[in-house]
């Protein structure tokens, strides 16, 4: 049976809802223990937030962070018991997402991954309380559009691009001041702007701070060299290099984040299948405005039973 060509793609932040995660906790010992590893090494009551929220509690970056990866990393543990041996083309996360990938390319194991998520939510909450801040999405202008008016943007304030996401897709990420700024600007030249659920101006220098703390925890967890290709939101290519891993992971946290490069890295590659496997559909729709019409590429999510039932049928042909 040849499997599909198929890349893995976990969600970051702003996925999360209420119950994500709950039907295979519930039904899967192996589901269970993962969340009871993810509670022990957070400390963190991640079923109950993930389960019962409220939303407001689970979308605090310090709790978010160790939640929405452990379901991500779920997610993926089904899918593999779904289709034993089964072996991806690529993975990539979107933000946050990425710490699931690594894990899911053998470069982090299970607990390391918890760790470090963890400890980056403790640390950017911190940053967010120190230099408030949010991000909005810009609909509609392209990026050099939007570096043009960056470009002009003389303060008071900050606005950086967060996430080049689709061609005409780009978020924005800044202190109210300066978004309020840009986003105006953005708006008189015909873009639309959507505030977004996020409680910290991430991959922005409001967030910097925390680059050097997360270097020097992450300086005593061992990465191993990649078994399928990672594509890095800081350089929107592969990296092989352990030690390069974790010097891009560190600048992660306030770089921006290069999708549409990888997705793109990603079609030219030869992949047919894409599924998004976490919480909500948000990469998913993002690829498809991605793709090239007529792309017979399929893109899939995942985040329940019947979901992950029907994505190893598409994966393994």
């Amino acid at each position: 049976m040849r499997m599909k060509k198929t890349a893995i793609l976990f969600p970051g932040q702003g996925s999360q809802y209420v119950g994500m995660g709950q039907a295979f906790v519930e039904q899967d010992a192996d589901a269970a223990a993962l969340m009871d590893l993810a509670e022990r090494i957070s400390g963190f009551p991640i079923r109950t937030l993930c389960f019962q929220g409220p939303l407001a509690d689970l979308t605090r970056v310090l709790y978010l962070q160790p939640a929405l990866t452990a379901i991500n990393l779920i997610c993926w543990q089904q899918l593999l018991k779904a289709l034993p041996g089964f072996t991806p083309a690529f993975f990539a996360g979107h933000s946050l997402g990425e710490y699931s990938a690594l894990y899911g390319a053998g470069v982090l194991t299970l607990e390391d991954t918890l760790a470090l998520v963890t400890k980056r939510g403790q640390l950017m909450e911190r940053e967010g309380a120190a230099h408030p801040g949010g991000m909005r999405a810009v609909l509609g202008l392209d990026i050099e559009r939007i570096e043009a008016i960056l470009a002009d943007f003389t303060g008071p304030g900050v606005a950086v691009v967060a996430n080049h996401n689709t061609a005409s897709q780009i978020v924005l990420s800044g202190d109210a001041t300066g978004l309020d700024s840009v986003c105006a600007v953005c708006a008189a030249q015909g873009g639309k702007v959507i505030p977004l659920n996020v409680s910290v101006a991430n991959h922005s220098p409001l967030v910097a701070g925390a680059v050097d703390d997360f270097a020097a925890f992450m300086a005593n967890i061992t990465f191993g060299p990649p078994q399928v290709p990672v594509l890095c939101n800081v350089t929107g290519s592969e990296e092989r290099d352990p030690g390069q891993l974790k010097a891009i992971m560190a600048r992660q946290i306030a770089s921006r984040v290069r999708w549409l490069p990888i997705v793109e890295r990603m079609i030219a590659d030869g992949v047919e299948v894409m599924v998004e496997l976490g919480p909500k559909n948000v990469l998913a729709g993002m690829i498809r405005k991605i793709l090239p019409k007529q792309s017979a590429i399929v893109c899939v999510q995942a985040d329940t039973p019947e979901s992950l039932a029907k994505v190893a049928e598409i994966v393994a042909g």
